[in-house]
């Protein structure tokens, strides 16, 4: 036997040490009731309604075609951290309580994709086994894809904290109704959506139209970024405050707010960081251009998509960046569920950003659909997944990195309207080279 340890520690860089996963104590939902927040959510005689409550939703009505599942928290088996759920589309709906095969799924969060934690086939393994485990939501699932087939949009709304992966929620065949199997996020097109904690002012739900500019914020290392944006007017800075400064108060309408740069991770807030910046300090800023042009927010930073409780400072919530650039102002979120920090996983968000804005007619949504579904073209076959050892007993490499392409594709998770476009002005206009920028 080879002296590798058998967990999958380091098994693709060969040092560094797993980042720790956030716990998410407490942030209890109601057991007997469905929270307020999903009552409002309940169409009255089936007429469209308005949204009220302190929370902000990314949609005034829901539309045909359009699904939601709610995620909440609630108390397993001896108090165990598990979830409930909450689904519908018209009426056809799906309740599930919390039980022993719905509980907190640590060792299939795409967290742990990141060639030091678990073995990435393990993974993809582990999320073949937590889905085959939700029956009554799989059959749910298959309804409203019969009902609507590829008109449906599914909205997911998790506000449990425990990072389950439900893009690669494995999707039984339907043979009855003549449908294909396979992995959720490449069959149907889905949004995400989280409690956006927001005081004294609401914000809009209408579909985000984002058009304008791109305005851009690049570490030195993430430079070859700026080759997408070649096509189009954009300025980009490769400092933090200017790039701020010009959020704050741009001087022409934004589309898109672009971050390439490093982000971390830890159980408490003040360890969410994008660029050497902290939550806290992102929190301070104003972003007056988000709320003005409604743009659609990129951001491609390690853990970028990651929710920690914030009970550490007093409150009994879930923040992140995905909130907070929501309640900000943001048409729309594009963020990352764990870590891409190689230059493959790099590339494949350049050539995501790309496709959305070749495609301006299409929602953001049906390219990230179109993207994943690729993905699982490339990788072949899911009923065969390479093992972690080879036959020589030594780690499969290759086939560990095969693996891990796929799940980097699933890893993007967008938040926002299903409908939001992206619009880019066309040209390749610079900026004056201030505080770093061009």
């Amino acid at each position: 036997m080879s002296g590798e340890p058998q967990r999958g520690a380091r098994w693709l860089t060969g040092a560094g040490t797993m980042m720790r996963r956030a716990t998410v104590p407490g942030l209890k939902a109601a057991i007997r009731r469905e929270p307020a927040s999903v009552r409002h959510l309940r169409p009255a005689h089936g007429r469209p309604f308005g949204l009220g409550g302190s929370a902000a939703l990314p949609y005034a009505r829901l539309d045909e075609g359009v699904a939601v599942l709610r995620v909440v928290r609630a108390d397993g088996h001896g108090s165990q951290d598990a979830y409930r759920l909450y689904g519908w589309c018209g009426e056809l709906t799906v309740t599930c309580s919390a039980g022993p095969t719905r509980l907190a799924a640590p060792a299939v969060s795409l967290g742990n994709a990141s060639g030091e934690g678990e073995y990435p086939s393990e993974i993809l393994r582990g999320t073949r086994l937590w889905s085959v485990n939700q029956a009554e939501l799989a059959d749910w699932i298959n309804r409203i894809r019969a009902r609507h087939g590829s008109a449906l949009r599914l909205i997911v709304w998790d506000d449990t904290g425990f990072e389950l992966p439900w893009e690669l929620f494995w999707v039984p065949p339907d043979h009855q109704s003549g449908l294909e199997g396979g992995l959720l996020g490449a069959l149907v097109v889905t949004t995400r959506w989280t409690t956006v904690h927001d005081i004294g002012q609401d914000l809009p739900r209408e579909t985000g139209d984002c058009r304008g500019r791109i305005l851009g914020y690049l570490h030195k290392d993430m430079a070859d970024d700026s080759r997408v944006f070649a096509p189009y007017a954009h300025q980009l800075h490769l400092e933090m405050t200017p790039f701020l400064q010009a959020l704050d108060n741009p001087a022409d309408r934004t589309g898109l707010v672009y971050m390439g740069c490093h982000g971390t991770y830890g159980d408490t807030v003040p360890r969410l960081s994008l660029g050497d910046r902290t939550w806290a300090e992102f929190n301070g800023e104003t972003m007056h251009g988000l709320r003005t042009d409604r743009a659609l927010v990129c951001l491609n930073a390690c853990h970028s998509g990651r929710f920690v409780d914030n009970r550490a400072q007093g409150e009994h919530v879930l923040r992140g960046f995905a909130e907070l650039f929501l309640r900000k102002g943001a048409g729309g979120c594009i963020v990352t569920a764990g870590k891409v920090g190689d230059q493959e996983a790099r590339a494949l968000v350049r050539r995501l950003v790309g496709e959305v804005a070749a495609h301006p007619e299409r929602p953001v949504t049906e390219t990230l659909r179109a993207f994943r579904a690729r993905a699982v073209e490339e990788f072949g076959s899911l009923a065969v997944i390479p093992t972690t050892r080879n036959d020589d007993g030594q780690v499969d490499r290759v086939g560990q990195k095969r693996v891990l392409r796929l799940l980097y594709a699933f890893m993007f998770h967008y938040y926002g309207h299903p409908l939001t476009t992206l619009r880019l002005a066309a040209g390749d206009e610079r900026s004056d080279g201030g505080g770093g920028g061009w």
